[in-house]
């Protein structure tokens, strides 16, 4: 839920613009790491679900799920968490569930004609290689370790949309307060989100087709992307 992939080509010119050649990009809530995947140095991404860190960790260590797992496997793997290896579960549970929903439903087409699956493998196959050498971390954002003067990229669960494990509790305004700390240090500290306070400057914008409302069905809104000024 929430990928980048759509605007990430919109939005990673405008987080590296003068970046140093040493300059840590860090990634703390990177979820399928469709940003941090296609940017290249010294990287760290954080995520506070453990098995989307374990499956993520694994692919860039060179681990690759099996290709093809249907629906029954999928319903054993939901029932029994502690069965199976968290990487496998991390990835079937956001890679092969409907709308990432973790274990909501099996993913599938009305039809059943289309091998989600298969397509699922394909995608993390081709973006392993993209993941080596990334520090990953299942953290809360602000425990995360963060190198001096870094760039901090922040794609937190937007506030007032639909909810999925791991954005039921998380304190805005404490999260807000903790990137103007951030910025005072000397980091450069980005926000992608729908809204934010009046004191980040938002300096990119599309509007967007998303199902992220709290309102059934897809709407149109207006993706941003905010930056903190120290």
């Amino acid at each position: 839920m929430g990928s980048k992939t759509r605007i990430a080509k919109d939005i990673i010119p405008l987080l590296t613009k003068d970046r140093g050649s040493n300059q840590y990009f860090v990634d703390l809530f990177c979820g399928g790491c469709n940003v941090i995947d296609k940017i290249e140095g010294n990287r760290i991404a954080n995520d506070i679900n453990p098995y989307l860190i374990a499956f993520a960790r694994a692919l860039s260590e060179g681990w690759l799920p099996p290709p093809n797992i249907d629906e029954v496997m999928f319903n054993d793997i939901k029932n029994n968490l502690d069965k199976y290896e968290a990487r496998l579960v991390g990835y079937v549970g956001f890679q092969l569930t409907y709308g990432a929903k973790w274990f909501d439903s099996y993913r599938r087409d009305s039809v059943g004609t289309r091998n989600y699956s298969l397509e699922a493998y394909n995608n993390v196959r081709k973006q392993a290689p993209k993941l080596r050498g990334i520090e990953f971390f299942n953290l809360n954002y602000y425990d995360v370790p963060i190198p001096p003067k870094s760039i901090i990229y922040c794609d937190p669960p937007y506030q007032n949309t639909t909810k999925y494990k791991g954005n039921e509790g998380l304190d805005y305004e404490r999260f807000w307060t903790w990137c103007r700390s951030r910025a005072l240090e000397g980091h450069k500290v980005f926000i992608s989100e729908y809204y934010a306070p009046l004191d980040f400057e938002c300096i990119w914008s599309r509007s967007i087709c998303s199902s992220l409302d709290s309102n059934t069905g897809a709407k149109k809104g207006v993706e941003r992307l905010f930056a903190c000024r120290g």
